[in-house]
C-alpha cells in the first residue's frame, strides 16, 4: 500500500465513522486536493486489495475488517504517553474518587460510557457489569437488524465466561468484526484492556461498539482506563 493510500483509507475510516453513509470521492478529493478520477483509481486499488467495499446502492465506498484491522495496527504502533487530554482526565478523576473496588470499577465504566458513547463493560469477579445497552442498539446499523442485535446479544451472554477461559494477555486488545470469538456476523468491535483488580489479575474493562467507531479515542480511553484502575486499586 502506497503512503497516499495509506492516508486514503484513514480518511474514509474517520469520515465513514462520523457520517455514518458511505464515503464518495468528491469529498475525498477535496481533501487531498486531487481530482475525483485520481481519488476514485486510487480507491478502486483499495478496494481490489480488500480494504474498502462499494455497498451496491451507494456509490461510495465503506471499509471493511481488513481496512479496520490495518487502521487499527496503524494506531497501535503510533501509541505514545504524551500526558492526558481532557476526557483521560475526566475518566482519571472519577476512577480517584470511585471508593470500593467494585464502585469505582463501575465507575470507570460508567464514564467509558459517556465518553465514547458505546456500551462499556468489565469483569467484577465473575460477573460481568455492562452499561449503556441504549448506546449500542441505537446505532444506526442496528436499529433495522434484528439478526444483528440477536448476535450482539449471544456475545454479551457468552463474553465473560469466553473472556476468563481465553484470558487475553494483551494490555490492550482490539476484536474487529468476524474476529470476535461469538457473535462474529454482529458487525461490532471490543475494545478491552486487562489490569489487576482484588478481584482477580485478569479483570477486564472494555467497550464494544459498532465497527463504525473512533478507533483512536476509544482505544485510547479503554487503555487509559485499565492503566488507572491498576494504578488505583493497588496504589
Amino acid at each position: 500500500m502506497t503512503e497516499r493510500q495509506r492516508q486514503l483509507l484513514s480518511a474514509i475510516i474517520e469520515q465513514y465513522a462520523e457520517v455514518a453513509v458511505p464515503v464518495g470521492s468528491s469529498l475525498l478529493a477535496k481533501v487531498f486536493g486531487v481530482s475525483s478520477a485520481t481519488i476514485r483509481a486510487e480507491m478502486a486499488e483499495l478496494e481490489r486489495l480488500g480494504f474498502i467495499a462499494q455497498p451496491h446502492t451507494s456509490a461510495g465506498r465503506v471499509p471493511t475488517d481488513k481496512g479496520y484491522r490495518y487502521y487499527v495496527n496503524d494506531i497501535t504502533e503510533e501509541h505514545e504517553t504524551s500526558g492526558e487530554k481532557r476526557q483521560e482526565r475526566a475518566l482519571t478523576a472519577r476512577v480517584q474518587h470511585g471508593g470500593l473496588p467494585e464502585r469505582t470499577i463501575r465507575n470507570a465504566v460508567d464514564t467509558l460510557v459517556e465518553l465514547t458513547h458505546n456500551l462499556g463493560l468489565a469483569t467484577i469477579g465473575n460477573q460481568l457489569y455492562i452499561s449503556g445497552l441504549s448506546n449500542l442498539f441505537g446505532q444506526p446499523e442496528f436499529m433495522s437488524s434484528t439478526q444483528q442485535v440477536q448476535q450482539v446479544a449471544s456475545l454479551l451472554d457468552n463474553l465473560e465466561p469466553w473472556l476468563r477461559e481465553a484470558a487475553p494477555n494483551e494490555p490492550l486488545s482490539v476484536f474487529i468484526g468476524a474476529e470476535n470469538p461469538i457473535g462474529r456476523s454482529a458487525g461490532v468491535s471490543l475494545v478491552i484492556s486487562r489490569f489487576r483488580s482484588p478481584f482477580s489479575d485478569h479483570s477486564y474493562i472494555g467497550c464494544l461498539g459498532p465497527t463504525r467507531q473512533n478507533y483512536r479515542d476509544v482505544m485510547t480511553l479503554v487503555r487509559h482506563a485499565g492503566e488507572t484502575l491498576e494504578e488505583v486499586l493497588y496504589d
